[in-house]
């Protein structure tokens, strides 16, 4: 071969090398997968579900952070008044278009996780899913103001028979 052929092969070959070496630094390592942190949504084990076989499916036991925060629940209840819950709650969730969420009486279980788990994923027939606008820390806040609510004195459906 010339050497003035080996010399371009030559060049050639460092461009292909150094265009190679260039494009596999450019390429970035995907991001390392994010470790479960605080606002991934645990699984609820709800005690009223039947499970198949009598073993009911993992899950964790969710928790208020929030439980009997009185501060947590002023910001609660300023966030039922911005996300518009008093549109069918009613002020103060006395109750309206949606049931009161003052009375004790709850149709989906009345303990925080189970009150967590209606506002997050929603109920039929009419509750919508309010988890992925608010997050987790929102929905506990939620719950928080909800739990805090005095009962009314007069229940207004209470039956007339049981006095």
């Amino acid at each position: 071969m010339p050497p003035r052929r080996n010399h371009r092969l030559s060049r050639l070959l460092r461009a292909l090398l150094s265009g190679a070496a260039l494009a596999a630094c450019a390429r970035q390592a995907p991001p390392p997968p994010a470790a479960p942190a605080a606002t991934t949504l645990p699984a609820v084990r709800y005690e009223a579900h039947l499970a198949a076989g009598g073993i009911p499916p993992g899950g964790a036991l969710l928790h208020n952070p929030h439980e009997g925060d009185a501060a947590v629940a002023r910001s609660g209840e300023l966030l039922f008044a911005a996300m518009n819950c008093d549109g069918c709650h009613g002020g103060g969730g006395s109750g309206w278009v949606g049931p009161n969420l003052a009375d004790g009486r709850w149709r989906y279980g009345g303990a925080d996780a189970e009150v967590f788990y209606s506002i997050y994923y929603g109920r039929p027939k009419g509750m919508p899913a309010f988890g992925g606008a608010l997050g987790i820390e929102g929905v506990w806040t939620l719950v928080t103001y909800i739990r805090s609510l005095p009962r009314p004195a007069d229940l207004p459906t209470e039956s007339w028979g049981s006095k």
